[in-house]
């Protein structure tokens, strides 16, 4: 199973984006969290930010969408060269006409869950997905502790996954860090979320290399 380190940009310094995509130039995705102070209660960045992040970032952009009414709004994200785009499956009207829009756009959906909401509605459609996003804080703000309840939800996404043989992607995304990075791998996470563990570190770009080596480690077998 391949693993994936997708580094959150939340926390990183905005005033100089080019330096700070820079230092995270071998994870595999930047996370761009974009918030709009409905769905969650805090505001981040919009299109115009993606816009520029896709234009001077190393690797490909993986845009959480942690707002209302993305089934019109997810696929501007797209339009704008995110090449992964993840809306809440609390905030889709329709959802698999959402993503089927975004793939038709070339690029991969991904279905967020928050912590209470349950996995089970979406075992049966796993194929209309490329990832599934497991929130393990409750979204909208960064620096949070892990809520490690959530390793019974991310075990059956995995066992589901399994047994359909689909190259679906499992996210994790909250309170990723050396210390729990092994909880989430073992349980079935393959792409980890790290936010704060990345850019509190004295070198992002080592940071991200030693958490990746972890899930290596752990990854569920």
């Amino acid at each position: 199973m391949e693993t994936r380190i997708s580094p959150s940009i939340l926390n990183c310094d905005f005033s100089d984006l080019k330096g700070e995509l820079n230092k995270i130039r071998n994870a595999d995705w930047v996370h761009v969290d974009v918030m709009d102070n409905h769905f969650v209660p805090n505001l981040s960045l919009g299109l115009p930010v993606v816009e520029s992040i896709v234009g001077v970032s190393p690797i490909p952009v993986d845009c959480h969408l942690m707002i209302e009414n993305p089934d019109v709004w997810a696929p501007k994200y797209a339009e704008a060269g995110a090449k992964s785009v993840t809306f809440h499956a609390e905030a889709a009207t329709a959802p698999l006409r959402l993503a089927r829009e975004l793939r038709k756009l070339n690029t991969r959906a991904g279905i967020a869950l928050r912590p209470a909401t349950p996995i089970e509605p979406y075992l049966d459609i796993l194929d209309e997905f490329d990832m599934i996003l497991i929130m393990t804080v409750e979204p909208g703000f960064g620096g949070q502790k892990f809520i490690s309840s959530m390793m019974n939800k991310l075990r059956k996404t995995r066992e589901a996954v399994d047994k359909t043989g689909l190259d679906v992607w499992i996210q994790v995304d909250g309170g990723i860090s050396r210390q729990t990075i092994e909880i989430a791998a073992e349980a079935g996470a393959d792409t980890f979320v790290a936010g704060s563990a990345v850019y509190a570190a004295e070198d992002a770009y080592a940071e991200v290399e030693q958490l990746r080596n972890l899930a290596k480690q752990h990854h569920h077998s």
